[in-house]
């Protein structure tokens, strides 16, 4: 987070409690945010609050620290029974909600309070037993804490404060049912406290906030534009046979130390992430079949530096949140011009810099007018010269192994054996309906 992204407002001036206090120390921040800054003050008031920011600015910190303050200095009801958290934070994706979950340890680390974390795809007996055993803060994605709901391993009648964090990605995913299921299983709005926080405030949300929440305040900060000033955004109108060897040339030209590179389709990711791993990078493949475990291993392993380059779908990519990601590569142009910004906000989050270069090619350049009417300005152009153009081999493409479909062979689900060059055969057959890279 640079100097410039911060505001002159300090955490100290809220007269939050010291063990809030010695977390915020920990994290080395004296300083708030925009949001931070209005946001807090009207939360710590006891209002409602309805947020909006870009992402990357600081709105985990802002509703955690306001939720911890609540249950310090407001104790939990003697009747409440062990199976029932006092605070209920809502993500639409595993990712965000497992970064929630650290983010919580580190500024929560001298309260006291317990902490839970659910999430679908993994560990289904661990986190019943450890709702059984009770938690004042449970932090989670909508479907797996709706099953254990309606098992009876908790309830919510308990719950003190209620956050939904990235309200308009629970629509885009679905999940707007689910919210208001368990939103109506908690006690009602005037009896609770409920914060929302959102990239936008749409119509939709908004009537979320004021169905689910007590009279809310609505703070919204305004960027003027829809994209990050400090986001440098190049398009390159490109063929569909020349894209993998432009991608490949520009990143060996580049210092793109933490790069994401977006594709419309898992075939794709597939294909795009043979080449990199065929032609000397260190990739790692996202798109919604890859198993919980993996995900999350390949996801730390990206966080590290070990791997250079994640290649996603967008389902894949929603709601993760990795810092210092310097290069976002839109290898197809999505379809949706809002998915854009999103993608393109991965990277220059907090206030740092970062480069989001896009390929307009025969197939996918007929989204560029859409996206470039929903930011407000053309696309840089670049020409794509033959200096930019890797020489690429066809046949250096790396083919992933799929598990048998029918699981007869013992396999684990999920579980991928070793990787192996394609043939050239192999590669014109599987490649039979595919421009292929230029050589």
């Amino acid at each position: 987070m640079t100097e410039k992204h911060l505001t002159d407002v300090r955490f100290d001036s809220f007269g939050l409690r010291d063990e809030l206090m010695q977390g915020i120390d920990d994290t080395g921040f004296s300083f708030c945010t925009p949001i931070q800054a209005e946001t807090i003050p009207l939360a710590l008031e006891g209002k409602d609050v309805a947020g909006q920011a870009q992402t990357g600015t600081g709105k985990t910190a802002a509703f955690l620290l306001a939720t911890f303050q609540n249950l310090l200095i407001k104790p939990a009801s003697e009747h409440r029974k062990q199976s029932q958290p006092r605070a209920l934070i809502l993500a639409p994706t595993r990712e965000l909600a497992i970064q929630i979950h650290k983010d919580a340890e580190v500024l929560g680390k001298y309260t006291g309070l317990e902490l839970g974390l659910v999430f679908g795809g993994t560990d289904y007996e661990q986190q019943r037993r450890q709702l059984e055993q009770g938690m004042d803060v449970l932090i989670g994605t909508p479907g797996r804490l709706i099953d254990y709901l309606k098992q009876r391993v908790y309830d919510l009648k308990a719950i003190q404060v209620v956050v939904m964090d990235e309200a308009d990605r629970m629509f885009d995913l679905g999940f707007i049912k689910d919210i208001r299921f368990m939103l109506r299983r908690c006690p009602d709005p005037e009896k609770r406290q409920g914060m929302l926080f959102s990239a936008t405030l749409s119509c939709r949300v908004t009537e979320l906030a004021y169905e689910h929440m007590n009279q809310p305040e609505e703070v919204k900060i305004e960027t003027g534009k829809v994209t990050a000033d400090n986001v440098v955004q190049t398009c390159y109108m490109t063929a569909n046979n020349e894209k993998v060897s432009l991608l490949i040339g520009l990143l060996r030209q580049m210092d793109a130390h933490r790069t994401i590179v977006f594709v419309n389709t898992k075939r794709g990711v597939d294909m795009v992430w043979g080449f990199l791993q065929g032609n000397g990078f260190q990739a790692a493949a996202l798109s919604g079949d890859v198993p919980q475990k993996k995900r999350m291993s390949l996801l730390s392993q990206f966080q590290k530096g070990e791997l250079s380059i994640l290649v996603a779908t967008d389902v894949a990519a929603r709601g993760l949140h990795i810092e210092n990601v310097s290069h976002v590569f839109n290898f197809d142009l999505p379809d949706d011009a809002e998915d854009y910004v999103h993608r393109i906000g991965r990277t220059a989050r907090a206030g740092a810099s970062g480069d989001a270069i896009s390929f307009a090619c025969e197939t996918h350049a007929f989204a560029l007018p859409d996206i470039e009417a929903f930011i407000g300005h053309r696309l840089p152009m670049e020409a794509v010269t033959d200096e930019l153009l890797a020489d690429i081999d066809p046949r250096s493409r790396i083919i992933p192994d799929r598990p048998a479909r029918d699981n007869r062979h013992g396999s684990k689900p999920g579980q991928s054996g070793k990787h192996r060059r394609s043939s050239s055969g192999e590669n014109r057959h599987r490649n039979r309906h595919r421009s292929k890279p230029k050589t």
